[in-house]
């Protein structure tokens, strides 16, 4: 809804709650069921762009790694069997993070927070089995991968511990 052009605009106030009451009420899909079914088929589950990227930073560092090792339960974007460790490329969305991209939706909020919820279930229990068969388990979000240099820094702690400046 437009801004009422009735109302006064002297009190900054009025404007300001008028947009922030809108921003909160539900805005209805843009498609249909048949349409949106589609695009989200297409949402990938391997080689997704922050998980090219990440293999990319590895890659260039010297480490060497497998890909979604399906003997490993919950089948980890990244192996590095030299290191026992695992590496779990996260989307913000799908995986509920808490930041501006792991948003839930507002429409069919049910359905959402059902699926996105088991998600979370599922990744904590791959976790847990992981750790169990003695691997050890990083877990990147999607929102971590812009910043490769500290994300660079941050694996190399996961792997190497205290000494991950000298490497």
């Amino acid at each position: 809804m437009p801004f009422p052009r009735c109302w006064p605009l002297k009190s900054p106030g009025v404007l300001k709650n008028f947009l922030r009451l809108e921003a909160k009420k539900k805005v209805p899909d843009r498609f249909d069921s048949v349409k949106r079914s589609q695009i989200m088929s297409r949402v990938k589950v391997k080689n997704t762009a922050p998980e090219v990227k990440l293999r990319s930073i590895l890659h260039h560092q010297g480490f060497r790694f497998r890909l979604n090792r399906k003997d490993l339960p919950g089948k980890p974007d990244i192996v590095l069997p030299k290191y026992k460790a695992v590496i779990f490329v996260h989307g913000c969305f799908w995986h509920g993070h808490d930041c501006k991209r792991g948003q839930r939706p507002k429409t069919n909020e049910a359905f959402w927070n059902g699926k996105i919820d088991g998600n979370i279930k599922r990744d904590e229990l791959s976790v847990i089995k992981l750790r169990e068969l003695g691997w050890r388990v990083l877990v990147v979000w999607e929102c971590e991968i812009k910043k490769s240099d500290v994300l660079l820094l941050r694996i190399k702690e996961f792997l190497y511990g205290e000494n991950a400046g000298n490497q």
